[in-house]
């Protein structure tokens, strides 16, 4: 569910708002072209109501307002490219900007994060194809802070003052847990010129000495300080140590692949998604009778990313738009496809949103916009 927001003063402000959605749908699981996040707002600013859509446009402002909403969280971000002037009367996205700066309306995106994060766009259009087991189409690193593996080499003696000289300084945390170390013992070898000073054995020969392999975890930022604090508490004139960094585990990433509970034609699969989302017009790749049994869902305009799985004949890609290249590629693989309209694939994860951000944020209300409204309509 993600943090719970506190209130300040008695109610809400937009930062803590924010907060909840970052924790829903986190910025550093977004593609590296996307714009999500605040786009426009104060962070200090009251809210209680929000309005949840995929698209800013004029009557979805105009709903916002009349419902005296403070905040649009709008899946799509409204501000894209740098906008470089603000005009009341223009008919690009900069007017609809500035009457939500106008009127104090504030606007937040989680697009892409959203799509990848849990819970979040693809999970919910994964729900409804029926598939209960997932995994995504990639996996990314988290954002946070990074983390460093240090080895020193310390004669036994000596071992405890220098792991405490390095948890003093920062080093040995992890999670709720600190002090954290293993110990090896080894052997170490060395030969001092006439210039040394060793503290254990004599220069101008080969010496072999017990020592411990110390072992710990350091934030990246603390390392100068710890490696100071290890050469301070060392006896060796010049310790030896290494430092290694640490990759973070990899994190689920955008869009979602599984079996679906049953074998299924294309057709009954397209229908049922159809309903379900409230699709006005669904496009297929491939024979309708085709029996499927796995689907890779990535929603909206997907482009080649479903095409990183490895598809078979009984794999549908599930998504909203398919270019026409695209279309070709996923034909001579053999493989099948459900375009169910870019708007109609992203619509349904909005209510399961407005939930989730009203249980972190006790005290808000948050709607699904009505006016809300794919841009293409069925020809008659």
């Amino acid at each position: 569910m993600g943090k719970r927001a506190k209130r300040k003063q008695g109610a809400l402000v937009l930062g803590e708002v924010c907060t909840a959605l970052e924790a829903l749908a986190p910025p550093a699981l977004a593609q590296s072209w996307d714009n999500v996040g605040l786009l426009a707002g104060d962070a200090t600013a009251t809210v209680d109501r929000v309005l949840c859509c995929i698209d800013l446009t004029d009557v979805v402002l105009d709903e916002a307002l009349g419902r005296r909403c403070q905040l649009i969280v709008t899946y799509h971000p409204p501000i894209f490219r740098p906008i470089i002037a603000l005009r009341a009367r223009s008919a690009g996205m900069e007017a609809l900007v500035w009457r939500c700066i106008r009127h104090g309306v504030a606007l937040y995106a989680p697009h892409t994060a959203l799509d990848a994060a849990e819970g979040g766009t693809n999970d919910v259009l994964a729900e409804l194809c029926g598939l209960t087991v997932t995994e995504p189409l990639e996996y990314v690193e988290p954002e946070g802070e990074r983390a460093c593996k240090l080895i020193v080499f310390v004669p036994p003696v000596h071992v405890e003052a220098v792991a405490d000289a390095m948890f003093a300084a920062g080093a040995g945390h992890i999670g709720a847990y600190s002090r954290c170390s293993f110990r090896t013992p080894g052997q170490g070898t060395f030969f001092g010129d006439e210039t040394t000073q060793p503290a254990v054995g004599e220069r101008g020969k080969l010496e072999y000495v017990d020592e411990i392999r110390l072992e710990t975890v350091v934030p990246a930022p603390a390392v100068p300080a710890v490696v100071a604090a290890l050469r301070r508490a060392h006896p060796y004139e010049e310790p030896a140590f290494d430092v290694y960094p640490l990759k973070p585990a990899l994190v689920r990433g955008i869009g979602r692949m599984g079996t679906l509970p049953k074998p299924v034609s294309l057709g009954a699969l397209a229908r049922r998604l159809r309903r379900a989302t409230g699709a006005t017009v669904v496009q297929l790749v491939g024979d309708p009778d085709h029996i499927v049994t796995r689907a890779v869902v990535a929603v909206g305009s997907a482009g080649s990313l479903p095409l990183r799985a490895a598809t078979s004949a009984d794999d549908v890609i599930v998504t909203g738009e398919i270019r026409h290249h695209d279309a070709l590629t996923i034909h001579r693989q053999g493989c099948t496809a459900i375009a169910l309209g870019h708007w109609a694939s992203e619509r349904p994860v909005l209510p399961s949103l407005a939930r989730r951000l009203m249980a972190a944020c006790p005290g808000l209300d948050a709607f699904v916009s009505a006016a809300d409204a794919d841009p293409f309509r069925p020809a008659r």
